[in-house]
């Protein structure tokens, strides 16, 4: 199991058990969302807000993400969803990172769940947020969006932690024993 979070103590270790135990219960990616219920981004401008929102709203759509929170960079992945990924052919940079590698894994038929966090203001450090940034995440979500409409790939499928899922061809996810 691997972990990410920012080093600038935006994300609070005390919310990492929950991360990890969605991995032990079977889930291959579990992001820790600013926007399922129980997350919260207290402090957050309206701008920054709508920026984060918008974006993550238009990856969800574009992609057929079954994510409310693609740029969150506080998650855990099962080490075997990350070794089916060809990390060398990864394009994104900045937020479109992350973006990327739940694409990946939705796209390796992976089960990705999302478990609610309180993210707060950096204490240290200075954001990279930058208009190429913004610019990068756009075409790259724009691009696979297209190519993927064009392939009539089917959607992948969320699954909540405590559930195990057999996803192929985009069918719904089947409870299990966990």
């Amino acid at each position: 199991m691997l972990v990410e979070m920012d080093a600038d103590l935006s994300h609070d270790p005390y919310a990492l058990p929950a991360l990890v135990d969605g991995v032990r219960n079977g889930a291959d990616l579990v992001i820790g969302s600013r926007y399922v219920p129980g997350g919260a981004t207290p402090g957050w401008s309206l701008k920054r807000r709508a920026l984060s929102r918008g974006g993550c709203w238009y990856a969800r759509h574009m992609l057929s993400l079954p994510v409310r929170d693609a740029t969150s960079g506080f998650r855990a992945y099962r080490a075997d969803a990350l070794r089916g990924i060809d990390l060398g052919s990864v394009e994104a940079s900045g937020y479109g990172f992350q973006i990327e590698m739940a694409y990946r894994v939705a796209r390796n038929h992976g089960r990705i769940a999302e478990v609610p966090i309180v993210f707060r203001d950096r204490v240290a450090g200075t954001s990279k947020m930058s208009m190429a940034i913004v610019v990068e995440a756009l075409s790259l979500v724009t691009r696979w969006g297209i190519r993927d409409r064009s392939r009539r790939l089917p959607p992948p499928v969320a699954v909540p932690p405590g559930l195990s899922a057999v996803r192929r061809g985009g069918g719904d996810p089947t409870p299990e024993a966990a």
